[in-house]
């Protein structure tokens, strides 16, 4: 493809995206107006399904037995380069991490993409994936096959800051129960069993474990029941919480010294101790780096301005695109929508994500990643690099 072909490509990329505007912001607000939690985004993933199916995309619903997941498809064979839609939302906060404007940008980018495949031959694919938040349903779809055959995937996560580079931890939740006796707190404690002060030497161990861990880990987590009245004696109490680590090795290690945390109070107490690790867990991000420089050219050449990648410091959040990266060449990039002071997870983030800044920030995305997707699509060099790189780095 000649030189002047590929920058009339890129200007009809842009412009259709330009040209979808309008219905993306729609989408992005229609989601953002009725939030669900994970497994239960039946709205949104209709609204997706459907949005690129009357667009020309075939469109598998309930993929991987899981009922708000969905495949759409456009084109035929290699290269097949995925977009992957996150959509939902956190309990009480709605979408307070953005998967609305995630899910808006992947449809965008694959209906402008769908150009590069016209000319060039291969598929863009969007992957409905639901309940990233907690669940780590990525790491069940990747072991279901819903990846195979891909040649990248990418997603573009909206935050306070810009990163072409997404470096996460390794993830596992822990739920904890604790199963002591009830008594009459003043009349007669010494019958009771306290359920609750074992969770409380729970914390307390565990905060004295984070004394003596990496700096890198993270272990976190919540009373999710605590008793019912302050003179009953509690039988019963329960956790929740979450052990992260920069690898799978220490994650193994960690889960064990956590694991006695729990133990050890359940001992000195005389509660029963009944816990569950989650069955999937987040996986390591496993960068790409020629493929990160793809999408950073491409985010400058619209006019923002990429900082370096910052490899210095482990990302300390978790992601279920990190067992997406274990599978197939991955970029999981950050466009900031909000002020670097507004955190992630907050009432504040959520507003942004209806914002207009968060709205230029998933048209950006979209165009970004529907552009990058053309430059594999039609640059045979270009996707062998990204080949090599995610071979190199296993």
């Amino acid at each position: 493809m000649s030189k002047g072909s590929r920058k009339s490509l890129k200007r009809d990329i842009i412009a259709e995206v330009d040209s979808l505007r309008q219905e993306l912001i729609k989408l992005s607000l229609r989601l953002h107006a009725h939030p669900e939690v994970g497994f239960q985004e039946k709205k949104a993933a209709t609204w997706l399904a459907s949005f690129l199916e009357e667009r020309g995309f075939r469109v598998e619903r309930g993929i991987c037995d899981l009922a708000t997941a969905f495949r759409a498809r456009y084109g035929e064979g290699h290269p097949a380069i995925g977009f992957l839609a996150e959509y939902d939302a956190l309990p009480k906060l709605g979408h307070a991490c953005g998967h609305n404007l995630i899910a808006a940008s992947a449809v965008g980018a694959a209906l402008a993409a769908r150009k590069g495949v016209d000319i060039g031959g291969g598929q863009v694919v969007v992957i409905g994936t639901p309940a990233e938040e907690v669940s780590a349903t990525k790491a069940l779809m990747a072991q279901r096959g819903a990846f195979d055959g891909l040649d990248a995937a990418m997603l573009v996560h909206p935050s306070h800051r810009d990163t072409a580079s997404t470096l996460a931890l390794a993830c596992i939740g822990l739920e904890v129960e604790f199963l002591g006796r009830a008594a009459h707190a003043a009349a007669q404690p010494q019958e009771g069993i306290n359920a609750l002060e074992a969770l409380i030497l729970s914390f307390n161990a565990v905060d004295a474990l984070r004394q003596h861990i990496r700096s890198s880990a993270r272990i976190h987590g919540i009373i999710t029941s605590g008793g019912d009245a302050a003179n009953i004696v509690p039988a019963y109490a329960a956790g929740s919480f979450l052990v992260r680590a920069e690898d799978f090795a220490y994650l193994e290690l960690l889960k064990k010294k956590v694991l006695a945390c729990f133990q050890g109070a359940a001992q000195a107490t005389g509660a029963h101790l009944r816990h569950r690790w989650a069955e999937m867990a987040y996986a390591p991000m496993r960068v790409n780096r020629p493929l990160a420089d793809l999408f950073t050219k491409n985010v400058e050449a619209l006019g923002r301005a990429m900082p370096p990648p910052d490899t210095s410091a482990p990302g300390q959040g978790s992601t279920d695109m990190g067992n997406v990266s274990q599978v197939v060449p991955t970029i999981h990039p950050s466009l900031a929508i909000a002020p670097h002071e507004v955190s992630l997870h907050s009432e504040q983030f959520a507003q942004a994500t209806a914002s207009p800044e968060g709205q230029e920030g998933m048209l950006l995305a979209a165009k970004a990643l529907a552009l990058t997707a053309a430059d594999l699509l039609l640059h045979p060099e270009s996707l062998r690099r990204v080949r090599e790189a995610f071979l190199a780095s296993g």
